[in-house]
């Protein structure tokens, strides 16, 4: 039997779901919860629910917003000729952070995965193509993840967006292999958009 009220354990429960936190921060973080100000914890917790219900994907590139369309796809100084496509909307808070890409970007919701039961159909990879046929792109980026599924799907997007007539790139080498955008610090991400190479 816990020694800890059931309300605790159900809140380490709770935090322990969350990305990154282990069960000994749980713990720490639940801990914390319980014995804070409890103007401080409504506070907290009002956060938590505005930012989930008033922050949504972007209706045409898919990044984080709170209005439609998000300030990266409404700023008409940046280059609408160059796109640069990620798996996940953290991955555009990433390469924002270089200060090194000046184009627009596209998410597409995942990578290729066959045996995980991802298919192109699944991504959104026919609403890049709707953006090519509307939007004066010429360049595509791709700037996925190198681990197996993340190479599957830059190799599928290159031989489909090609036959479209765009040029398609990747990022330069150089990014921790097998692993995401996420665990690259801000030089070497510039470095990489700096050194795209085409797949061709």
């Amino acid at each position: 039997m816990s020694a800890l009220p059931a309300p605790i354990s159900e809140l380490i429960a709770a935090l322990g779901r969350l990305p990154g936190i282990g069960p000994r921060s749980a713990e720490r973080l639940a801990l914390h919860v319980v014995q804070a100000d409890a103007t401080e914890i409504r506070r907290l917790a009002a956060a938590l629910v505005a930012a989930r219900e008033r922050v949504a994907a972007c209706s045409r590139c898919g990044a984080l917003t709170e209005v439609q369309p998000c300030a990266l796809c409404a700023d008409e100084r940046r280059d609408a000729t160059l796109v640069c496509v990620v798996e996940r909307p953290v991955d555009v808070l990433l390469l924002e952070k270089t200060g090194v890409f000046r184009g627009r970007y596209h998410v597409l919701g995942g990578k290729l995965s066959p045996l995980n039961g991802v298919e192109p159909e699944d991504l959104r990879i026919a609403e890049l193509e709707t953006r090519l046929a509307t939007e004066p792109i010429g360049e595509v980026i791709l700037a996925l993840p190198t681990d197996v599924e993340g190479d599957a799907t830059s190799f599928y997007l290159a031989k489909r967006l090609s036959a479209r007539g765009v040029k398609v790139t990747h990022l330069a080498h150089g990014l921790p292999a097998g692993t995401g955008l996420e665990f690259a610090d801000d030089l070497t991400l510039g470095r990489a958009l700096e050194g795209r190479r085409s797949f061709t």
